[in-house]
Parts: C-alpha cells; structure tokens; sequence
C-alpha cells in the first residue's frame, strides 16, 4: 500500500503542469503599490527592453498619462507638465508570442507602426482581445501581468479625466511613478 501511494505522489509530480515564473518587478504609485510578473520566456525583447528602463529608473517621476474607464492605464512616457522623457530605440514587435491583451495583463504601448514601442506601456482593465497579434495584423505585445494589486489599477482607472493640449484622457491629478524596481 505505501508503495502504491508513493507511486501515486510520484505520478501527481511529474505530470503537474511546470508553472512558468519569470522576472517580478515593483511599481510603487501615488495610489498605491502593483507588483508585476513579466514573461521573459514568451517575450523576451519587450521583456528586457522594460527591465533596462526599469534598471536605468526611466519611470521614476513619469506618470500615468492617459486612462481610459473600461479600457486600459498608459504610462511611462510623460511627466506631470505632460513632457516626454527620452527613450532608446524602437523594439521588434511581439505580438505573436501567444499572450494575450486580458484583463491585468501589461503590454507594450506603441504608434501605428508596429516596431515602434520603446517605454510607453499600457495595463488592461478588462479583456483587450482586439489588441492582439493576428496572421494579418500586428497588434500590442504583452510580456506580463499584474499579480498584485489590480485593486490599485482600478482605483487608477476611475480617476476623472480630461484634455491637455492636444493629449485627451489624462488624470485631472497626475498619478505619478514614485518607484519601480526588480523584486526577483
């Protein structure tokens, strides 16, 4: 009988799914802390361009300059006057990588070109699936998820907004990145 259960406990181990866990980084807000895993095995070009900002403190001081209810938050580009923070150049998109835009997902902000994004990113609020890679059509590349504080994200994406200059959608009261580093 001890042989069977071993046998059994032995069988449960090795047929369990591996569960991936990649890179974890803390952004602390003036709203409150998120924690993210990034997946540096599914993209690991926007991965590592996001942790280079990380590790050079790029986000540091910028805020989160467009939220849109129902939508997404977007930051990493602009401080509070609404400036844009230099950046380095422009990374391969991966958008093809099998993750998906869904509700606590991060992804990679860009222009209409699809090899265009460089820090700008962006948190799902609810489930993006139109923002994903098809055969046809490029879309917005996710290297990770929230896995804590999702209740700050929405507590950001409450927030009232309006109009500055010609950027819409941005925090009456700016929503700053105070910290964001590894955790891993």
């Amino acid at each position: 009988m001890r042989f069977k259960n071993n046998l059994f406990i032995a069988s449960l181990v090795l047929t369990a799914p591996l569960a991936f866990a990649g890179p974890k980084v803390v952004m602390q807000t003036s709203m409150g802390e998120i924690k993210f895993e990034l997946n540096d095995e599914k993209a690991p070009i926007s991965t590592e361009n996001f942790l280079n900002y990380v590790d050079k403190d790029h986000y540091e001081g910028l805020v989160f300059h467009r939220v849109i209810p129902g939508f997404m938050i977007q930051g990493g580009g602009m401080d509070a006057e609404m400036r844009e923070r230099n950046t380095g150049s422009p990374i391969k998109n991966e958008s093809m990588n099998g993750l998906s835009n869904v509700r606590g997902s991060i992804a990679m902000a860009r222009t209409q070109a699809p090899d265009s994004a460089t820090a700008q990113f962006y948190i799902n609020t609810v489930d993006n699936l139109g923002l994903d890679g098809r055969t046809n059509r490029p879309g917005y590349a996710v290297f990770g998820k929230v896995i804590e504080g999702m209740e700050v994200v929405d507590k950001i994406s409450a927030v009232q907004t309006g109009n500055v200059s010609y950027y819409r959608n941005v925090p009456r009261e700016p929503i700053t990145i105070l910290s964001l580093e590894r955790i891993d």
